[in-house]
């Protein structure tokens, strides 16, 4: 796309922490760094991406079905090294291009979910890429794009419930069958959830009870609603793992446990940002 259309979307992206209208309204969008092959400079493009899991994710160098691969994929077959912002986090990752059956099956899962990238690869003679990218594990917090500790949970937390609302839109598509990728989109959806619960429950929360004793059956509350999502977060990875899984029952799985983590994000908010935005 044009520099100056993907320079707009940068911008509303950063401030928006990853919101965006127009063109990828309702898509998942990430910002992908790169180095340039030949300049050695940063470049950031807005790309689209696939869930795959807790420690990576998927994207495909499609050019819109173009007969050359995109920049960006030049640049990190060089520099394989690569930065990622996701509208909560910003963070490191290695590039895999993927080859053989697991690209096979990777482009598959995508087609599936959207058979817009089948007409792309009907466009041209070249087999379009697929990318992973891998997080490069660091030590110390994350690096979340918020300027407070309630912000950053706010910004967290919006984030889940654009994902979690995107997996009801395509579970109500979805019709008589749940696809590959559907699937994988609800098990990443799951192992980030219960990763950020257990560094709540390990961090913050015994930080602020040390800190703030008064807030024990807060803390307390919000303790016990974790192990009450966790069940529900368990009982949707059952529902999209069966053998032959059931849409019907999956979707359940999913108005469950959106019902129970809005009504728990809601009041975490409610009872955390105050203090945590006065430290």
């Amino acid at each position: 796309m044009p520099n100056d259309f993907n320079q707009q979307v940068i911008e509303e992206f950063r401030a928006n922490k990853g919101r965006v209208g127009g063109y990828f309204e309702g898509a998942r969008l990430i910002l992908l760094t790169t180095t340039g092959a030949r300049t050695g400079r940063p470049h950031t493009t807005p790309v689209g991406y696939l869930p795959d899991g807790a420690d990576r994710v998927l994207v495909i160098a499609s050019a819109g079905g173009a007969p050359s691969h995109p920049a960006w994929f030049h640049n990190l077959l060089t520099n394989p090294q690569v930065t990622i912002e996701s509208g909560a986090f910003t963070y490191g990752a290695q590039a895999v291009v993927l080859d053989g059956e697991e690209r096979d099956e990777a482009f598959a899962r995508a087609v599936e979910a959207d058979p817009g990238w089948a007409e792309y690869q009907e466009k041209t003679r070249r087999v379009i890429p697929v990318v992973a990218l891998y997080e490069i594990a660091q030590d110390g917090p994350p690096n979340i794009n918020a300027s407070s500790m309630g912000e950053a949970i706010k910004v967290v937390h919006d984030a889940f419930r654009r994902e979690l609302a995107l997996i009801r839109e395509e579970m109500a598509k979805g019709g008589a069958t749940l696809g590959a990728q559907l699937r994988v989109n609800c098990l990443t959806f799951c192992a980030g959830l219960h990763n950020h619960h257990t560094g709540e429950d390990v961090g913050l929360f015994p930080f602020l009870a040390d800190r703030h004793p008064e807030f024990a059956p807060t803390l307390a509350r919000l303790g016990e609603e974790h192990e009450r999502i966790a069940a529900l977060v368990e009982d949707l990875r059952h529902a999209v793992t069966a053998d032959h899984p059931d849409p019907a029952t999956a979707r359940g799985e999913v108005e469950r446990l959106t019902a129970e983590l809005e009504a728990h994000l809601t009041y975490e908010e409610g009872q955390l940002l105050p203090i945590l935005d006065a430290a």
